[in-house]
């Protein structure tokens, strides 16, 4: 079964009575080159063990499957289950989760079913959820590479430079855990049903260490987070409204001893710049 040809879908999911939920935001690709280009993109090979998250009726899966060593899918929509196992039912080395994935402890999970593999995480996000998704499986730490299917407009910001409209706090923190990179584009009219946006295929090889020393990186967050809540004031003043317990002046003395102007805005700095004021604050605390 061709998984990408439309017809071929549109027969499948109709012989399961399967309806698209547009609150998952469902949207099943239609071309093969999508699916292959995704795989060889993220690296994968047999010496992989890759979760996949949403597989849908499986064609980015089956490829993975053709790839990897092993398999590991987690779908929120229960509703897939029978769909999945007559798509899957040749795959020996996939294992298919019905659950939410926000639910999971996904460094037990890869401890548990990667054993001795290098750990991936693929997927196709629902743009409704994508930012959640991706924190979490960054913030576990687990994996080599994260590579994912997600809307256009989120993987230009997640890829901006300092200084930029589309830099942001979400910028930093997924620099901070990783180095993404924008492999293609994906158009509307590969999915059914179309998308109203165009899509773009993102792959994030993780760092093992913090790109530069971080004294404490909970307050380096919260730094990262202040300084973009406010963003078209000066970096002092969002500062100020997130660390109540120092004074504007000192606050601008912070700035001075990093060698910042007072009039610095925080959408300027890079993460080494962010990581200096967070380490001095964290010597005054």
């Amino acid at each position: 079964m061709n998984l990408c040809n439309i017809e071929e879908i549109k027969s499948l999911l109709s012989r399961h009575g399967f309806h698209f939920s547009k609150a998952k935001g469902q949207n099943f690709l239609t071309q093969n080159w999508v699916v292959r280009e995704i795989a060889e993109g993220a690296g994968i090979d047999e010496t992989c063990g890759v979760l996949e998250v949403g597989p849908g009726i499986g064609p980015l899966t089956k490829e993975l499957c053709l790839s990897a060593k092993k398999v590991v899918a987690v779908e929120v929509d229960t509703s897939l289950k029978p769909i999945l196992a007559e798509t899957m039912a040749e795959f020996d080395n996939l294992e298919i989760l019905f659950a939410d994935v926000m639910k999971q402890d996904i460094a037990a999970l890869v401890q548990e079913k990667f054993k001795g593999l290098r750990p991936m995480a693929c997927a196709n996000l629902p743009y409704y959820i994508t930012s959640p998704i991706l924190s979490l499986l960054l913030e576990s730490r687990q994996f080599e590479s994260v590579t994912v299917m997600i809307q256009k407009e989120v993987a230009q910001r997640i890829c901006a430079k300092a200084g930029t409209a589309d830099y942001s706090a979400f910028t930093v923190f997924c620099n901070y855990y990783a180095e993404p990179e924008i492999l293609f584009d994906v158009p509307p009219s590969c999915f059914i049903p179309q998308p109203k946006v165009t899509s773009a295929v993102i792959t994030m090889n993780t760092r093992k260490e913090p790109p530069c020393p971080i004294t404490d990186e909970k307050l380096f967050f919260k730094v990262v987070k202040a300084s973009f809540a406010m963003r078209r004031k000066t970096l002092v003043n969002g500062l100020a409204a997130a660390f109540g317990q120092f004074s504007k002046a000192e606050l601008t003395e912070v700035l001075a001893h990093c060698g910042f102007s007072e009039n610095i805005r925080g959408e300027t700095l890079d993460i080494a710049r962010f990581a200096k004021i967070a380490n001095r604050l964290a010597e005054m605390m």
